[in-house]
């Protein structure tokens, strides 16, 4: 019995849609929220505020710490990011989206699944610090996992293909922006229709953003392959510093960008549209 055939068997229909439903708003809400946080802070960095002090996920997450309730803050940021990862896998296996079981289809599918998998760490690390106030943020983790793939047989071509795999999906990013893919979904949710095309334009910029990030770590991966050097890989933070080299306009409108797609997500969470 696979897992698509307990989950329909352990719950009525409307059961499952509701929580379904509820696993996604919660996704949705806590992945806005890592997204408005690192935003906000390359903001900061390209207007002087925090010279030098760009973030990625972890450390924008990290910043929830010193609010009042902040513990209670990162809890909630770990159950929604544990409930978006459960979103996507069941996404995938019950096939929601209808994406069917040809070879597309099931590329489709994984990608979903994939897609809530990459925040399973950073779930992890808020949920340490929400649980004892520390956490090994591992700033070298992506490098030490990549210098031992770097150690395998063609371990250089491997690095280089992640790269290339980032890129496409940054790509991806910008073929959502511009294609009018998730216009369809900003029109069939129940977004008020005076807001809905600021809702489409936050999801553009957002979009573009994201691509431009995940497009210079992808960059990263390929330096690093090419020069069988681990220390080449960066995350969202180094991105950031090559964004600012270029000028802290640069900066400052990707991490507008980066903010409108926070703001995305959390209109998502008010307003989802799911097949479920």
């Amino acid at each position: 019995m696979t897992l698509s055939d307990t989950l329909s068997n352990t719950l009525p229909a409307n059961s499952q849609s509701r929580g379904l439903r509820t696993l996604a708003r919660l996704g949705f809400a806590a992945k806005g929220t890592v997204y408005g946080l690192m935003g906000m802070l390359a903001l900061l960095a390209a207007t002087g505020q925090q010279e030098g002090q760009t973030a990625d996920k972890k450390q924008a997450v990290q910043t929830l710490q010193s609010l009042p309730g902040g513990p209670v803050l990162l809890g909630l940021i770990a159950l929604g990011l544990l409930a978006y990862i459960v979103w996507r896998v069941v996404q995938a296996v019950r096939d929601t989206e209808d994406k069917g079981s040809d070879t597309a289809g099931i590329a489709r599918r994984l990608g979903y699944a994939a897609s809530g998998l990459v925040y399973a760490s950073l779930a992890w690390y808020a949920a340490q610090l929400a649980l004892s106030g520390s956490a090994d943020s591992s700033g070298n983790a992506q490098q030490t996992l990549t210098a031992r793939v770097l150690a395998w047989p063609g371990g250089d071509w491997i690095i280089m293909l992640v790269g290339v795999a980032t890129i496409g999906v940054g790509l991806y990013q910008f073929y959502q922006a511009y294609s009018g893919r998730f216009h369809k979904h900003v029109q069939g949710s129940d977004i008020p229709g005076g807001q809905q095309n600021t809702v489409y334009r936050l999801g553009q910029i957002g979009y573009t953003a994201r691509g431009i990030v995940l497009g210079i770590i992808g960059y990263f991966f390929i330096q690093a392959g090419q020069q069988s050097r681990a220390t080449a890989v960066g995350s969202t933070d180094e991105a950031f510093d090559l964004l600012a080299s270029m000028g802290p306009v640069v900066l400052g409108v990707v991490a507008l960008g980066l903010m409108a797609y926070g703001l995305y997500m959390l209109v998502q969470a008010k307003y989802p549209v799911l097949k479920v």
